[in-house]
């Protein structure tokens, strides 16, 4: 006997430089609307995984991590919240959807996707202007706050701001990530700035470990024999830089209290982050673009999923402006050190600006917000198809 398939209401949307599949919770069958197993099952079928060609043909998957992405939404339960926001990575060639961070890419199109499907208060929607969409985190805990530009009463998507990684313009959205660090207010972990990081069979590194925006671990590219300037292909065809960096990461993970033991990262592979820090150089983006050292302050690239990302995650991002505005991290340092509000930082794609506002507190460092610009669209939209 053969399975029918079942209709689930969808939308695809870009975020930044990510893609994914947003549902409204309600139109989810009941048994995914709860977390289990029904829906991690759901979605990885949504999404095409898993794919041992690590092609994702059979679904709505790109086959990278930036395209491998799921999104569930509903109004907020929380007050002074319109709605609540759940992300889902969903691994490429493993039966397994990671809950365990946000995509700052995609916060970008949420608040879009929340007024467009009636989750925001009407009252709260201009018919021109900005709509300021108040977005509960769920993964965690955290408020954000998504500028939506409204024209004549619809979320406007078109317009003429540029970003690196991303081939059109279109609308700026400016996020605001509210008090970005972990929620016991442990900024750094380790409760060090910069830290030595020992990695069996690497060596020592200098290592700065945050928890802001995604829980991020930053080690300097000369000492692991880079330039910064490195592109896609310079370290995703290389197996073993993808696994010392990943042994790189794992270790991190350990240091920073998120897993007790190496052996757990290969079950939480979406966090934390490993990403490489240098002052900057000349170099060429992906696209061919001339980036100019004169232009940035630092380079950073920045893996994920066990590669390295085309271009940068948004909550790495949050990261990255969190620790520049902290004087002796490793990437305050390669960006010349000192007050740093704001940072114009290069990655493979081209450059990124982003800000953050830190004050030390009796010696606690204290970071109030972290801010940026992307952009988002609706791709297309209706039901997406799954054998039932």
């Amino acid at each position: 006997m053969f399975k029918p398939q079942i209709k689930v209401p969808a939308t695809y949307m870009r975020g930044g430089t990510s893609k994914g599949v947003f549902f409204n919770l309600t139109d989810l069958p009941k048994p995914a609307q709860v977390a289990g197993e029904a829906r991690d099952n759901l979605l990885l079928r949504v999404i095409g995984s898993p794919d041992p060609y690590a092609k994702q043909t059979d679904g709505m998957g790109g086959a990278t991590s930036s395209t491998s992405k799921t999104v569930i939404l509903s109004k907020s339960e929380q007050t002074d919240h319109d709605v609540d926001y759940l992300f889902g990575q969903v691994a490429i060639d493993k039966p397994f959807v990671d809950w365990s961070g946000n995509c700052g890419n995609l916060t970008s199109a949420v608040g879009a996707f929340a007024i467009s499907n009636g989750l925001v208060d009407k009252s709260r929607v201009p018919n021109n202007g900005v709509a300021i969409v108040r977005v509960w985190q769920a993964n965690i805990k955290k408020s954000i706050l998504v500028h939506v530009p409204m024209t004549n009463g619809e979320v406007q998507e078109t317009g003429d701001f540029e970003l690196d990684g991303v081939t059109f313009a279109a609308a700026e959205v400016k996020l605001e990530f509210i008090d970005p660090a972990d929620g016991d207010g442990a900024l750094f972990p380790t409760g060090n700035v910069a830290d030595d990081l020992e990695v069996p069979g690497v060596g020592t590194l200098k290592a700065t470990m945050i928890n802001a925006g995604i829980p991020t671990i930053f080690i300097n590219a000369t000492d692991i024999g880079y330039t910064g300037t490195e592109l896609q292909d310079d370290i995703n065809n290389d197996v073993a830089a993808l696994e010392k960096l990943e042994t790189i990461r794992a270790y991190g993970a350990v240091k920073m209290g998120l897993i007790t033991n190496i052996s757990e990262a290969q079950a939480r592979q979406h966090t934390p982050k490993v990403a490489f820090v240098a002052s900057p150089l000349d170099y060429k983006a992906s696209s061919g673009k001339l980036i100019e050292a004169a232009n940035i302050n630092l380079l950073v690239r920045a893996m994920s999923m066990g590669k390295l990302h085309h271009a940068m995650m948004g909550t790495a991002a949050v990261a990255i402006g969190t620790a520049a505005a902290i004087e002796g991290t490793l990437v305050n340092i390669a960006a010349g050190g000192g007050e740093l509000s704001e940072v114009n930082f290069g990655h493979p794609s081209g450059t990124l600006k982003v800000g953050a506002e830190a004050k030390n507190n009796a010696g606690n460092w204290l970071v109030t917000k972290a801010s940026m610009s992307r952009s988002a669209r609706v791709l297309m939209e209706g039901v997406v198809r799954v054998p039932q």
